[in-house]
């Protein structure tokens, strides 16, 4: 599972002219799943992001989590993350879950971040999205979850 985070003042997702899904303050998260990932990965990358200290505090140093900030969290299926472009010019996108293992563990993520409160909105899976943004910082961070384990 990898996961492109940003932190964000505001996004959204907008398919065929009309808006999905859209926060304010919280994080974009573009999720990339692969065959092998399990409800122990989704589990790891969930308190990963919410635990993650990168929205600022009074001094202005990153010391906050989207949970402290009572922001919102974006989730955005891209199968595009798991892409190996090491030979050719062709991404190719074997190291991607079918649709239907993706979307599955894709809900799962969204799901255990709404058992713990957080205001989710997502994208459409399948779907052509258009995902706006306005990155605070800009903060961009990439996650790298296996075997249940960040890496």
């Amino acid at each position: 599972m990898r996961a492109v985070v940003q932190r964000v003042d505001r996004a959204a997702v907008i398919v065929a002219g009309e808006t999905v899904g859209e926060i304010r303050r919280g994080l974009l998260v573009l999720l990339g799943v692969a065959p092998e990932d399990t409800r122990a990965d989704a589990q790891a990358l969930v308190d990963k992001l919410l635990g993650l200290r990168i929205f600022p505090d009074d001094r202005e140093k990153m010391n906050r989590s989207v949970v402290d900030v009572a922001g919102s969290v974006l989730v955005v299926s891209q199968f595009t993350l798991l892409a190996d472009i090491r030979k050719g010019r062709r991404p190719s996108f074997a190291g991607a879950a079918a649709p239907e293992t993706a979307t599955a563990m894709v809900d799962t993520v969204i799901g255990l971040l709404a058992e713990q409160g957080v205001p989710v909105a997502t994208g459409r899976f399948g779907a052509m999205m258009e995902v706006e943004l306005v990155n605070a910082g800009p903060v961009t961070i990439v996650i790298d979850v296996s075997g249940g384990r960040v890496h």
